[in-house]
Formats: structure tokens, C-alpha cells, sequence
């Protein structure tokens, strides 16, 4: 059997009479056709006061329980980066972010407003420069620090920030392994367009971070590339802003759980550290960038060089409907979903389709998001999300009232969690 889970992350949206959401409004004819002739419905993700982030949801569809599993987000991300991690060793994600000064501000970082939470898409390579400049005047490099923190360049805006338990130093780097459970960090995408003085880390044991973030801005502010980037019409990275904090997870491989082996396929360092915690091989696509200007057709290309080479499940997760989301594109929103469905979901199923006739394997196909991010509010939700679930032995009739939408999944099987949609999906 093969497996194909597809993750549209953030596709879903809010339902509002008279109006199509973007899974609606987006030609989807691929998707849509095995919705007609698969089983739809809503699954629940998020479990119940679990914060709604692609950490849980994406665990919760490999059939992890986040309520019990998840132990950070940015830990996932480090294991990815190759980051070595100690058990009691603290991640954060460090995202490059855009701060801007209102009218009449008095120029206090609190005072400022966050405009952008991924410095507009800014490139590997500029990020990568000024995160090494920041880890020698803050991180590693600052004498002040003894060593304590460590910061990393990843992806895009997407950085990670590495602080190992020890004693006390001098600018106040504590317990931070007994700590960090009690920290109440905000991810910056939740409060885009806001005042930041309502949501900077504000608790006694928090203040280290805090100067971290107001270092970074005066560093960055003036840096030669952020003036660079105004000079052609983009956003500066001028202030690091720091969250997702975690310890190293310990996950059961899903080869175990289910039997399988398989490749996870993304952009993202979450996601892929995800499935490498899961005993799945990550596999790099030249393009993927993680926004709409993504390599989708690579996707679908590697998913079926694993099928080729051998993998029983190929977990390609996009990026680009979160991203649009966040940045309150719907026009971007619906055409991510539309290159999802024509450069990966299409040919991976004219693949499927023609293996199966060659050798008589039969295969799955899970789509389904892993939160709701509605463009309107421009961060996620925890309401349930729709999916579809295809089996080629098993396809039936054709229902034209089944459809990848939010209001066919209301009227279809409910799941209640993503441990019980996976084993629907691995186990029947």
C-alpha cells in the first residue's frame, strides 16, 4: 500500500454566509474529484486547550497526541537544523521580524508596531548574515552571556535560539530548563499590526529574552542590509523576536506505530524535524521556499521519487496557504490551493494511478490541513478542519455533494482527533 498525506498548511477558513471561503472559491478539480468518490468530514487537530500551531496539528495528523507529546515547537525546528540537543537544553524560534515606529512614538521598543512577521520573505542568504552578526554581538560572542546562547540561522525569517540549563550569568541567563514551562511567549504572527509593549516577555526569569529582542533592534535597525532592503523597496529584518520555546522531544517512530517507512517533504524546519522525530527521512527540494513563490511541481516530483525508490508514505506538507493567510492575501491563499491541486496533487496521482496498474498496489490519499488560519483575522483557530480520505480499493460512488470545503466536511464522518483520522488512514 502507498500512502499520501498532503498538508495544505492553514487552508481552512472561516465559514460566513453568502460568501465562499478560499477551499470554495479555489478550482481544485483533482482534489475534489477524489472528494466525490473518498469520505469527508471534519477532524479535530487542535485538541482542547492546546494553542493552535502547526507543531500539534502536524503531530496530531501522524497520530501523536499533542496534549501528552508535544514538548515545544522550536526544538522540532533544531532537530531539523542539525542541532545537537541536550536534554535539558532550551530551543526558542528566533523569527527576523519588521518593526516600525507609529506617529508620535517616542522611539521605545515597546512602543513599537510589528508589521511583518517574516521580515517580507526575506531571503536564506541575508538572514543568514544577520543572524551570525547577531550571535557575535549577543549570542555566543558576548562575553556577558558565558556561552549560555546560541543562535542559528535557518530558513527565511525562521531562526532558532539555543540556551543549555546552568548557573547564573551576569546578564541574567538562569534555571532556564525549570523555567521555560512558565514563560508565556507570543507567537508574532498572532499580533501583527499591534503595539508589542502588551505582549513582550515581562516576567522576572523572561528579562534575558527581552534583551536579546531590544539588542537585536538597535543592531539591526542600522544594519548595511536592512539599509540595503529599504533602498529596494523591502521590509528590514530590524528586531529578532523570540518564542516556540521547548526541550528535545521523544516521539515512537511511526514506522513502529504503523509499520511503514516514508519521507517527509517540506520547506519548513518544524515540519521536517517533525517527521525526522517520527523515524521518517526528510528529503530537500531545490525551490521550496515555504511561500507562494514555492516549488510546488518539486513536491510532487519527490513525493514520487519516494514511491519509486521504495517509501510506503510520502508527507508533503505546503506552507504558502498559511503564509498568504498571515499576510491577508485571499487572491494568494486561492492560488496556492490552486497550484497545490494542479503541480502536486495531479501528477502524484497519475503516478499512483498508473503504478497501481502495473504492479496492482492499491493507495491512500489523506488531505486535510492541519489548523484553520482565516485570512480575515490573519492567524490560526482551533476549530475543526475538513479532510478527505481516498482508497483506490475502496473508492465508491460518485457524490457531487463531497467536496475539500469546510461546509461538506460539516456534513460528512467527524473525526475527533488526528490519532483517530490516522489510524482510519494506516489501519482499515
Amino acid at each position: 500500500m502507498k500512502y499520501l498525506i498532503l498538508v495544505p498548511d492553514g487552508a481552512a477558513d472561516v465559514c460566513v454566509e453568502g460568501e465562499k471561503t478560499p477551499l470554495e472559491e479555489a478550482e481544485m478539480k483533482t482534489i475534489n474529484g477524489l472528494a466525490k468518490r473518498g469520505r469527508v468530514g471534519l477532524v479535530r487537530t487542535i485538541p482542547r486547550g492546546v494553542a493552535p500551531g502547526s507543531d500539534a496539528a502536524n503531530l496530531a495528523v501522524l497520530g501523536y497526541d499533542p496534549k501528552t507529546e508535544l514538548t515545544g515547537r522550536s526544538p522540532l525546528e533544531a532537530i531539523s537544523m542539525g542541532i545537537s540537543l541536550g536534554l535539558r537544553d532550551v530551543a526558542f524560534r528566533a523569527n527576523l521580524v519588521t518593526l516600525a515606529e507609529p506617529k508620535g512614538s517616542s522611539g521605545a521598543y515597546e512602543d513599537l508596531i510589528i508589521i511583518d512577521h517574516a521580515s517580507g520573505d526575506i531571503g536564506d542568504e541575508d538572514a543568514r548574515a544577520l543572524i551570525e552578526f547577531l550571535d557575535v554581538k549577543i549570542g555566543h560572542g558576548d562575553p556577558e552571556n558565558e556561552g549560555r546562547i546560541r543562535l542559528y540561522p535557518g530558513v527565511s525569517y525562521r531562526h532558532a535560539l539555543i540556551v543549555p540549563d546552568g548557573p547564573k550569568t551576569k546578564n541574567g541567563v538562569g534555571d532556564v530548563f525549570s523555567d521555560y514551562s512558565n514563560y508565556a511567549l507570543v507567537p508574532p504572527h498572532d499580533i501583527l499590526g499591534r503595539r508589542i509593549g502588551l505582549y513582550l516577555p515581562d516576567k522576572e526569569n523572561e528579562k534575558y529574552i527581552l534583551n536579546l529582542m531590544k539588542k537585536s533592534y538597535g543592531l539591526l535597525k542600522g544594519h548595511r542590509i536592512n539599509k540595503e532592503r529599504i533602498a529596494r523597496g523591502q521590509r528590514p529584518a530590524n528586531s529578532i523576536w523570540v518564542w516556540g520555546e521547548g526541550r528535545k522531544p521523544t516521539l515512537k517512530p511511526i514506522t513502529k506505530k504503523y509499520g511503514i517507512k516514508g519521507t517527509v517533504i517540506s520547506a519548513v524546519d518544524l515540519i521536517k524535524g517533525i517527521g525526522l522525530c517520527a523515524g521518517l527521512e526528510s528529503v530537500k527540494v531545490e525551490g521550496a521556499t515555504g511561500t507562494l513563490a514555492t516549488h510546488f511541481r518539486g513536491k510532487g516530483d519527490a513525493a514520487i521519487a519516494a514511491f519509486a525508490g521504495g517509501k510506503d508514505l510520502a508527507y508533503i506538507h505546503v506552507e504558502a496557504p498559511d503564509e498568504c493567510s498571515h499576510q491577508g492575501s485571499r487572491a494568494g491563499k486561492v492560488a496556492s490551493l490552486e497550484r497545490i491541486d494542479s503541480d502536486i496533487v495531479a501528477p502524484v496521482l497519475a503516478w499512483l494511478r498508473q503504478h497501481r496498474k502495473e504492479t496492482g498496489e492499491e493507495f491512500r490519499i489523506l488531505i486535510v490541513p492541519d489548523h484553520r488560519t482565516p485570512v480575515v483575522i490573519r492567524t490560526h483557530t482551533d476549530e475543526p478542519v475538513p479532510y478527505v480520505l481516498y482508497d483506490s480499493g475502496a473508492a465508491g460512488k460518485v457524490n457531487e455533494k463531497q467536496a475539500f470545503t469546510e461546509r461538506a466536511g460539516a456534513a460528512g464522518r467527524p473525526m475527533h482527533s488526528g490519532r483517530e483520522l490516522a489510524d482510519a488512514f494506516f489501519g482499515e
